[in-house]
């Protein structure tokens, strides 16, 4: 009677493919959720805990993304800058408030970038999952040579 072996799997056998996702009027959390999934490689079967065997994601459409409720309204980004001794006044201690509805119209790649990161561990693995991470605000992208193939959400 054998043991019950767990496999890690060897760097080159790990596969990576390329996905495309449409963001066009997708749920944020979502979609956010499924490709974290994906960028982890906890999709496949081969799945290591200490091996970056995910997936490249592309999103399109970024400005096209949707909130649910009141949260269109409501949600705001929070960020710090460094400070110093010559702050301005405009920003009390350096805490920039940004809202949703700014951000989409600024920087509507951030906003996904940043749902997904903040679904992702902090740890230096994950870091580099982040990385394979493509987003783009409208429907054009640089990857057509990959073939990212279409994922559902």
């Amino acid at each position: 009677m054998g043991k019950d072996v767990t496999r890690t799997p060897a760097i080159k056998d790990i596969k990576q493919s390329w996905f495309l996702v449409d963001a066009d009027g997708k749920t944020l959390g979502r979609m956010a959720t499924r490709i974290a999934t994906i960028l982890m490689g906890k999709h496949k079967p081969s799945y290591a805990p200490n091996r970056d065997c995910g997936d490249f994601v592309v999103v399109i459409n970024a400005e096209k993304v949707k909130l649910t409720g009141k949260k269109a309204t409501q949600k705001q980004y929070d960020t710090m800058s460094r400070g110093g001794k010559h702050q301005g006044t405009a920003w009390a201690h350096g805490l920039h408030i940004i809202p949703f509805q700014k951000m989409l119209l600024k920087h509507p790649d951030r906003i996904v970038r940043l749902a997904v990161k903040r679904m992702l561990r902090n740890t230096k693995l994950n870091r580099a999952s982040f990385t394979k991470l493509k987003v783009y605000a409208g429907d054009k992208h640089p990857h057509q040579a990959q073939k990212p193939a279409p994922l559902a959400i």
